[in-house]
């Protein structure tokens, strides 16, 4: 299926063009440079989602540091991401998503929503524990913050080991015990993947940069998922570059001291 994924710098006047184009506008926020991608887990999010549907769109990079005032006039006091489709104006990501997986919808467009519930709630506290992790100061808690952020890795590549029930087959007489699949839900990337990924690839980037840790070669599970990852255009090509996220987090990251 045809994409049309066009990046733009969003401009001081306006672009009739956006209100009459029928395909979908996502804006996301632009990088340093005011142009490329920038580090947004939350824009990236929605990106994949838009490219994984199959949809002709066109991405939009906000250069919040100008401010354009047509942004005043299409999204008042919105951060993106948020999403022009048509007339319509949205703002909020998770209403983002649910207005893309009810509009762009089977037969013309795959369904993305996970079969299995807990697919949605994998990984849910590897974020937090990151924060806790790389905005500490204090040398004396670092170790108990690296064990934290180490247990949600852990939890998250038994998940990811551990064999739906559609990977079980109840007439065989040999018994599943783990699971090769590269995603969270199974073979496919479903919106719990485009919530989780980009997350991960901060975690991947900014530790390795502030901490010099590295995610254990032994969560070979987890190893599995980011390298099946990676090699998905809709993910590595919507990432922004790792200076991108280095700079985002260079105020955020504290030093052990």
């Amino acid at each position: 299926m045809q994409r049309r994924c066009v990046a733009l710098h969003v401009v001081d006047t306006p672009d009739t063009d956006w209100f009459s184009d029928p395909h979908p506008y996502l804006f996301v926020k632009a990088g340093s440079d005011g142009q490329s991608i920038g580090n947004c887990p939350f824009s990236q999010r929605l990106f994949m989602v838009l490219w994984l549907k199959g949809v002709t769109f066109n991405v939009t990079t906000v250069d919040m540091k100008r401010k354009p005032d047509i942004l005043k006039d299409l999204a008042p006091g919105a951060q993106p991401p948020f999403l022009l489709y048509g007339t319509e104006v949205k703002t909020d990501t998770n209403k983002i998503e649910e207005f893309l997986e009810e509009n762009l919808s089977p037969p013309k467009y795959p369904r993305m929503a996970s079969r299995n519930p807990e697919s949605n709630t994998a990984g849910v506290d590897v974020f937090s524990k990151f924060s806790a992790y790389i905005k500490n100061s204090n040398p004396q808690l670092n170790d108990n913050l690296e064990k934290g952020l180490l247990k949600a890795l852990k939890k998250l590549d038994d998940y990811l080991g551990s064999p739906l029930p559609e990977e079980i087959d109840e007439n065989s007489a040999d018994e599943v015990t783990s699971s090769t699949r590269p995603f969270l839900d199974g073979q496919d990337l479903t919106l719990a993947d485009c919530n989780l990924l980009p997350k991960l690839n901060i975690v991947k980037v900014v530790c390795l940069k502030y901490r010099t840790f590295s995610i254990p070669k032994s969560l070979s599970n987890l190893w599995r998922y980011l390298d099946a990852a990676y090699a998905r255009e809709e993910f590595s090509s919507t990432c922004p570059n790792d200076t991108e996220i280095h700079i985002a987090y260079s105020a955020v990251a504290k030093a052990l001291k």
